[in-house]
């Protein structure tokens, strides 16, 4: 895997993404339900983004609480913004990093809905959850597992072959971390959690007009947009665009299908196990 501190770092629009990851929202919604909650779990959120999602885990939680964690300030700040503790006594945020966590049996659950592929080292990930977790504590993540998106890969090869665009990638390397279930179950054993389940569950994205597509274009790969020059973002998703839809059209009410496949592992952490 590559090493952690070459992991680049990318400035997130908050507000882009709050209108423009509703496939995200029903996703972790389900997610959620997967959890059981009493209502009286201590929480930690990893990737919280917008902190929508663990606004909504805080309104499930009456005698718990939640902390959303994120490496974007952006999105850490309108989290706070949006979602105030004054409304929500229960819920906080913060700007940390998922592989440099630093909390010590805090925590009955780690919870991580589309987040973690922004990682292509786990390891450290991994120990950190471990840390934070009390004894018989659980994980519950979910992110973009092996062959997610890969149409859309596709057709992004060809984009960037195209001369207008070619000169931007120049030693461009693959930026996500997209994880079969056998390789992440000896990661989670490594890290000295017990692997519960680990499981690459396909999904269909449905964006209902092209317009919403490229918004899901424009506030989450940003890896590529990042190379291009920014007055081209737009010319360079719709040139993304005409060769996805050229290839899978939309059906007959418009809406464009996504084949996604989602990384879904759960674990737990030893009755028998403490941090020293």
């Amino acid at each position: 895997m590559p090493d952690q501190d070459h992991q680049p770092t990318f400035r997130w629009n908050a507000t882009d993404y709050h209108r423009s990851s509703s496939a995200q929202q029903q996703w972790a919604s389900e997610l959620i339900q997967k959890l059981a909650l009493t209502g009286t779990e201590r929480v930690l959120d990893i990737g919280c983004g917008d902190g929508k999602i663990t606004a909504e885990l805080s309104q499930r939680l009456q005698k718990g609480s939640v902390v959303g964690v994120d490496s974007s300030p952006d999105m850490i700040g309108f989290a706070r913004t949006h979602f105030p503790q004054s409304g929500y006594p229960n819920l906080s945020f913060a700007v940390k990093d998922a592989r440099t966590l630093t909390f010590d049996e805090e925590f009955d659950i780690v919870f991580s809905n589309a987040a973690l592929h922004w990682v292509t080292d786990h390891h450290p990930v991994l120990e950190g959850i471990q840390r934070a977790l009390i004894p018989k504590g659980r994980m519950l993540i979910q992110m973009g597992g092996k062959g997610n998106a890969e149409q859309v890969f596709r057709e992004l090869e060809v984009v960037v072959q195209n001369p207008r665009w070619s000169r931007y990638f120049d030693n461009f390397g693959f930026p996500y971390g997209f994880f079969d279930n056998e390789d992440y179950r000896s990661w989670v054993r490594a890290a000295g959690l017990d692997p519960v389940r680990s499981e690459l569950i396909p999904k269909i994205m449905v964006h209902a007009t092209r317009t919403d597509f490229a918004g899901w274009i424009r506030t989450t790969w940003l890896p590529y947009l990042e190379r291009v020059p920014e007055p081209l973002h737009q010319d360079f998703i719709e040139d993304l665009i005409d060769h996805y839809l050229l290839m899978y059209p939309a059906d007959t009410l418009g809406g464009i299908h996504i084949g996604m496949i989602r990384l879904e592992v759960e674990a737990r952490k030893s009755p028998f196990c403490s941090n020293i």
